[in-house]
């Protein structure tokens, strides 16, 4: 069985279809255009804004016309991350899907349901007509993934419903009123160009086969992240013999934990027996450090050709210390709702750039402001210290939780009458585009729900088929209940 032969069809035709869309942050022209090209298939209104994000209108079922109007709201970009040993072109290959027993999987790619399921539940409800609805406007959004970018930027008058319904949450059975709020920290050093020693050893040490993720939403499962490891290593070699470094890189995304890092480095030559020796001991004690936490870490070290040049001993030097000691991970937990987490930081991704620069990217959470510009300023003032040159993104933020919400009371009603369980009411910790719609209209009145998601912004990234018939089931009967306010 294929992923468009699953029930309930329409969402499921609509979700591989879009599987089949190249679609990564910044390169949403392909789907822009696919969605484009659906409206005028079915004889849907639609129109867009300058920073292309794509707005859709339904009218009201007959008698339901007058209806408070619904957004249903889903965003069109994907993470782009596959394992290393995978060939994929995310801006021309579609997305290899597969079924594996109750889990819909890619292979060795994320898999886009982040928010492709929400995409494809908004467009199936453009198209059934045996839903009963008021009138439904369906807003897909530009770069959320890199910041948000689309949300912040959404053209006046693009949309008119004070009621909005976000389709990217992640677990069935749990209704979200409320995120963190984010910002960006970036850390560029700067540094000069010297020659390798000749007398000197070198050798690329890797760490591969984490299990990575979410930033905000896996942030506190105490995972592994690839730059520390890698850092924290060769700042051990440090402490016992002279090194010089010629490259570091590690992690892609600002909102994904890294799973992959390397280096190259070099030791003096009469310690080259000592390495790999000293590797094994490091590598044995990671390992058990992260028992039954990262069960398939890989850490391997190998011989290689001196390189031309390194970075700078001082450079080098303050950026190993600077990763190693850099805060990773949660900060603090929520004194409002038992098991939030309140702040994290994640140190995403080191990058060489040209012949002179490194730049360190990393992210910082919070569901209280003041929190959020603490940690992005503790950041700062850490990456200072080590000599980088220090700045932050705008930001978004976070959307704080109402509590007499009406779509939330009809939301919790409508699963616990099809399901016969009440749901779990929840802020979640990864940032949603809400925030930003609530800051630019005080009136909405939001929810986000959606079906069980695993692994996202990694390879792992998995979609339960079980959950996708309630979510649809579940997003049908709002409607319904919402139309007759």
């Amino acid at each position: 069985m294929e992923v468009k032969d699953l029930k309930p069809a329409l969402i499921w035709q609509c979700f591989d279809e879009i599987t089949k869309v190249p679609r990564p942050s910044c390169h949403e022209e392909k789907i822009r255009e696919y969605l484009l090209n659906f409206a005028k298939k079915h004889d849907i209104a639609v129109k867009t804004d300058e920073v292309g994000n794509v707005v859709m209108s339904k009218k009201g079922t007959p008698g339901r016309e007058n209806a408070p109007v619904v957004v249903l709201q889903a965003h069109m970009d994907m993470v782009a991350e596959k394992n290393s040993d995978i060939e994929h072109d995310f801006l021309k290959d579609p997305i290899e899907t597969y079924i594996d027993g109750d889990w819909v999987k890619a292979r060795g790619t994320t898999l886009g349901a982040d928010n492709g399921i929400g995409m494809a539940a908004a467009l199936a409800v453009m198209i059934d007509d045996s839903l009963e609805h008021g009138p439904v406007e369906a807003l897909f959004t530009v770069n959320e993934e890199i910041g948000l970018e689309g949300a912040q930027n959404l053209g006046k008058g693009m949309v008119n419903g004070k009621i909005l319904i976000n389709l990217d949450s992640e677990d069935d059975g749990e209704i979200f009123v409320g995120c963190a709020g984010g910002i960006d920290t970036t850390a560029v050093f700067t540094y000069k160009r010297s020659f390798s020693p000749e007398n000197f050893s070198y050798y690329n040490v890797k760490v591969s086969g984490l299990l990575g993720g979410h930033s905000g939403g896996d942030i506190h499962l105490g995972r592994a992240n690839a730059n520390k490891v890698i850092a924290r290593f060769i700042w051990e070699c440090s402490r016992k013999w002279d090194i010089e470094v010629s490259s570091f890189s590690g992690g892609n995304l600002r909102n994904a934990i890294p799973r992959e890092a390397e280096a190259v480095f070099g030791i003096h030559s009469e310690h080259r027996g000592d390495i790999e020796k000293f590797l094994e001991q490091y590598a044995a004690a990671i390992r058990n450090e992260y028992k039954g936490v990262e069960p398939c870490m890989d850490l391997r070290i190998d011989s290689v050709e001196r390189p031309e040049y390194c970075i700078d001993s001082k450079t080098s030097i303050a950026l190993v210390r600077a990763l190693y000691s850099a805060p990773h991970g949660v900060i603090s937990m929520s004194h409002d709702i038992e098991g939030l987490v309140e702040t994290s930081t994640n140190l995403a991704a080191v990058k060489m750039e040209g012949d002179d620069r490194i730049k360190v990217t990393t992210s910082q959470r919070s569901s209280v402001e003041s929190r959020k510009e603490d940690i992005a300023g503790q950041v700062e003032a850490h990456f200072q210290l080590a000599g980088a040159e220090v700045s932050h993104s705008d930001g978004y933020p976070g959307w704080a939780p109402n509590m007499e919400s009406t779509v939330m009371r009809l939301s919790a009603e409508a699963y616990e009458e099809l399901f016969g369980v009440k749901p779990a009411i929840k802020a979640i910790h990864a940032g949603l585009e809400c925030g930003l719609f609530l800051a630019n209209n005080p009136e909405l009145d939001m929810v986000s729900f959606g079906p069980t998601m695993t692994g996202v912004h990694s390879p792992d990234e998995q979609l339960l088929i079980p959950t996708v018939e309630k979510f649809w089931r579940h997003l049908e009967l709002v409607l319904k209940k919402v139309a007759s306010l």
